[in-house]
């Protein structure tokens, strides 16, 4: 048995050697560069998830800013349309208060139409000019309600700058 131990021992150690070799090759051929794969894949899909992140935030502050605007153009879009409505009431309340005094000249017994359009003129109805005090106020009115909209458009742009 002696004679053949060393051929079975030659065999054993070459069968030894293929497997080692075997593991080793498999462990840096195979394995290592598996593990890099799924790593580069871990990372990519991340950096993906990270992008799309980034842009639905975009997305989301460009949606927000949009609105902002909008409500800023809705806001000083009704302060010029209130403006203009209290200035045509004050027109329309001046004009019925000169037609009344009119009115009540013209059902003076002792006076002409003439004569009370003289000292009662009628201003009109819309459009007209009123007195510096007035208009004044009317103005500021307008332009704080503006200031009100420009603070609640800041408001918002602060709002939407954060994520």
């Amino acid at each position: 048995m002696l004679k053949h131990a060393d051929p079975i021992l030659k065999i054993a150690l070459a069968v030894a050697a293929l497997l080692a070799g075997s593991g080793v090759g498999y462990y840096y051929g195979i394995y290592l560069p598996a593990q890099d794969v799924r790593r580069q894949t871990q990372e990519m899909t991340q950096r993906q998830s990270h992008e799309q992140e980034q842009s639905r935030a975009l997305a989301e502050r460009a949606r927000r800013e949009a609105a902002a605007q909008a409500d800023y153009g809705t806001c000083v879009n009704f302060a010029e349309s209130a403006y203009k409505q209290r200035w045509t009431q004050t027109c329309q309340t001046m004009h019925d208060a000169d037609q009344s005094a009119f009115e009540d000249c013209a059902d003076n017994l002792f006076s002409t139409r003439s004569g009370c359009l003289a000292k009662h003129p009628v201003r009109p109805a819309q459009d007209c000019a009123l007195p510096s005090q007035t208009a004044q106020a009317l103005t500021e009115a307008r332009e704080q309600r503006k200031g009100q909209c420009v603070a609640q458009l800041e408001t918002a742009q602060r709002g939407s700058g954060q994520p």
